[in-house]
C-alpha cells in the first residue's frame, strides 16, 4: 500500500462552456520515506495537484489516500510549505512558528513547547530575529519561517508547493540544504513542486514531469541514481546527473514544443535517448 497515492483522479474548474479540465486521469503512488519532485511549466496544474493531496481541494473523479484511506481535509500530518510566505504579520517570528506547534502538540508544557519553537527556529538560522515581525524580515528569512512553521509540527508527509521558487539563487540553495538536512533526520515522506530541474535532482529520489493542461497529466518517471549525501558543487561534473538533466530538459522541451503548437491530441511519446553534451541544455529552469 502506498503512503500517500492519487488514483484516477481529474479535475476541473468552472461550469458549462467555462469548464476547463485541469487534471486528467492522475495516477501517482509514493511510498513511505520517498522524496519525489513532480516538475512542469506554470499553469500546468501543479498547485491544484498539490492541494488535492493536502484536502484544500478535492477531485471530481478518482480517490486521493493517505494510508489507504480518503483525504478528506487538511491535516498536521500532511504538512504544506505555500510558494508565498502565508505568515500572520502580526505575529513575530516566535509566534508564527508557536501557533502551529501549539496546535499540534496540544498536551506539552509552555517550556517544551518554547523550546520546540526554538529549536526549530535555530535549524532554519534565524534564532537572532526571533522576536521580529515579517515586516522586519527579508523575502528569504520569511519563507525561512514558512519552511519551519511547517516541519515544526513533524508532519508525517511534507508537501512542497514551490515553496523556493521567488528566491535568489544564493537563499534558494541555502535553504534546499536546510529542507534536506530536516528531512534526512527521520526521512519523512515528501512531495516537491518544481519548475527546476536541476532542484529536482538534487533533493529527489525521483521525478516526474507533468504534461502541460488542459487535460494535465504526467510524464513518465525519472529515477535520481545519485548517491546521498548530493554535493552541489560535484553534480556538474557527475555522468549520471548529466545524463538525467539532459533527459528530462529535453523530454520538458518536446512537450513545450507541442504546446506552442497547440497540439492536443492524446499520444504515447517515444523513448528518449540523452544527449550527453550539448549547450543548449545548460539552462534547465522550465
Amino acid at each position: 500500500m502506498a503512503h500517500i497515492e492519487l488514483k484516477n483522479v481529474s479535475k476541473s474548474y468552472g461550469t458549462g462552456k467555462d469548464r476547463v479540465e485541469i487534471l486528467k486521469n492522475i495516477n501517482l503512488k509514493i511510498e513511505e520515506g520517498e522524496f519525489v519532485a513532480i516538475v512542469g511549466f506554470s499553469g500546468s496544474g501543479k498547485t491544484t495537484l498539490i492541494k488535492m493531496l493536502a484536502g484544500l481541494e478535492f477531485p471530481d473523479e478518482g480517490e486521493v489516500l493517505y494510508k489507504g484511506e480518503p483525504v478528506t481535509g487538511p491535516s498536521h500530518e500532511r504538512g504544506l510549505i505555500f510558494q508565498n510566505y502565508s505568515l500572520l504579520p502580526w505575529l513575530n517570528v516566535r509566534n508564527n512558528v508557536g501557533m502551529a506547534v501549539k496546535e499540534r502538540f496540544k498536551d506539552w508544557s509552555k517550556d517544551k513547547l518554547r523550546k520546540r519553537v526554538e529549536d526549530y527556529v535555530g535549524m532554519v538560522k534565524l534564532s537572532h530575529a526571533i522576536n521580529k515581525l515579517p515586516k522586519a524580515l527579508s523575502g528569504g528569512m520569511r519563507q525561512r519561517v514558512s519552511v519551519t512553521r511547517a516541519l515544526s509540527m513533524s508532519p508525517d508527509v511534507i508537501l512542497m508547493d514551490e515553496p523556493l521558487s521567488a528566491l535568489d539563487a544564493l537563499t534558494r540553495g541555502d535553504l534546499q540544504d536546510e529542507i534536506l538536512s530536516i528531512w534526512s533526520k527521520d526521512k519523512r515522506t515528501a512531495l516537491l513542486i518544481t519548475n527546476d530541474v536541476d532542484e529536482g535532482i538534487y533533493m529527489a529520489d525521483r521525478i516526474i514531469p507533468l504534461r502541460p493542461g488542459p487535460k494535465a497529466t504526467l510524464g513518465p518517471t525519472f529515477e535520481v541514481n545519485i548517491d546521498r549525501p548530493r554535493i552541489k558543487t560535484e553534480l556538474n561534473s557527475d555522468d549520471n546527473f548529466k545524463k538525467l538533466r539532459n533527459s528530462i530538459t529535453a523530454y520538458l522541451i518536446q512537450i513545450g514544443a507541442e504546446r506552442a503548437k497547440g497540439l492536443t491530441k492524446e499520444y504515447h511519446l517515444p523513448e528518449l535517448k540523452p544527449v550527453l553534451k550539448s549547450k543548449l541544455f545548460q539552462g534547465t529552469q522550465v
